[in-house]
């Protein structure tokens, strides 16, 4: 255990954690009203939800830190078995919630599958590769796991969760470019990929038919959200209001105006443009720099490991952040359709939280396993 603590990211974990309870401040500031007056509980019910969400991630990261990475990586294999069952299931026996079956519900708490497949296949992935390095020249054993990964994304969109599909697909993509896979294997596979996107998008297209719902459809038409407040581009204009209020310096901890029902529940996909209006842009400029922090880290973190199983769940947990933020901030600005996508750290949600701090706890690991390797010489 001491040298976990001595080979632990410090300046990482310092950074989570400041950011974990920021955000539980937040959750608690942006959905109580909606807690009262829309869903007739208690203002401390999403709060006190949270913070027993990261109660179990904290215990989470106090067992996981025990195994080593490769470690994680046989039991990957089971729980990616698990979570395609799970995802099928969930296709079945499924709750919708916001026009997706996304969940299981179990009463007072629900569970989304999807979120914990993202970090399972990181890993996964990683350990395939590490221990297939010698086999990367053939076509079979370098596309085996993409395989897997493209049946799990389509099970992910039939949800329909078109958000949580995009990230899967770009984190296995950044995954499958970062491996050591023979150069003409990646380049012809990348290729004929896009090829298909393209080819499907025209078939489509000429047949005037389409693979996503018209509530999917109506969120392409993202720009001048205001001109159709009252119709598709109300949350997005509701959050250039919310980030017009605030301006520099915010209107004050808990004195937002958007949250009462004006956005629809600000605690989760919103909870940017309420930071922004109650704290300031100051505060989300400031936290988008401690996200750039963070994500350097990871990285950091990542070339320093003198193998490849270590790199590779780095930058996928990198990717897995990343286009978290990058969704649900291009989402709010406009720069791109909304996708129900949380942000890191910020958003209420049990899966998401638990699952990030799974995520940030292997690549603490991996620091450890850097520290110990590094110290006997290797």
């Amino acid at each position: 255990m001491k040298k976990v603590i001595k080979y632990i990211d410090k300046p990482l974990l310092f950074v989570t954690v400041v950011l974990f309870i920021f955000g539980l401040i937040m959750v608690f500031s942006a959905s109580n009203v909606t807690a009262y007056m829309t869903h007739a509980v208690s203002p401390y019910n999403y709060f006190i939800k949270q913070g027993i969400f990261l109660v179990i991630g904290f215990l989470l990261f106090l067992f996981m830190m025990k195994f080593n990475v490769k470690s994680y990586g046989m039991f990957s294999r089971g729980l990616l078995l698990i979570s395609i069952v799970s995802l099928i299931a969930l296709l079945i026996y499924g709750t919708a919630q916001n026009q997706a079956v996304s969940w299981f519900d179990l009463g007072p708490f629900s569970i989304q599958p999807s979120e914990f497949i993202k970090v399972i296949t990181i890993v996964f992935l990683a350990d395939y590769y590490e221990r297939n390095i010698k086999k990367l020249d053939g076509w079979g054993s370098s596309l085996f796991p993409i395989g897997i990964c493209g049946l799990i994304a389509g099970l992910i969109f039939l949800q329909p969760d078109l958000g949580t599909t995009i990230i899967y697909c770009a984190v296995v993509g950044i995954i499958f470019l970062a491996v050591p896979i023979n150069k003409e294997i990646k380049y012809k596979t990348v290729f004929a990929i896009g090829g298909l996107i393209v080819f499907g998008a025209l078939v489509l297209f000429g047949s005037g038919k389409g693979v996503l719902l018209e509530r999917q459809m109506q969120r392409f038409d993202f720009t001048k959200p205001c001109e159709r407040i009252l119709d598709t581009g109300n949350q997005v204009c509701n959050c250039y209001i919310a980030i017009n209020n605030g301006g520099l310096t915010g209107v004050g901890l808990g004195n937002s105006t958007q949250k009462y029902l004006y956005l629809p529940e600000p605690y989760t996909d919103f909870i940017y443009a309420i930071i922004v209006e109650e704290l300031g842009v100051i505060v989300g400029v400031v936290l988008i720099l401690l996200y750039v922090f963070i994500l350097y880290r990871i990285l950091l973190i990542g070339r320093r490991s003198p193998n490849n199983r270590g790199a590779v769940l780095c930058y996928g947990v990198a990717a897995y952040i990343f286009f978290h933020i990058a969704i649900n901030l291009l989402g709010i600005m406009g720069l791109m359709p909304m996708t129900g996508v949380p942000l890191p750290f910020m958003s209420y949600g049990g899966s998401f939280t638990i699952c990030l701090i799974a995520a940030l706890t292997i690549v603490q690991r991996v620091s450890v396993e850097n520290g110990m390797l590094k110290e006997k010489g290797v």
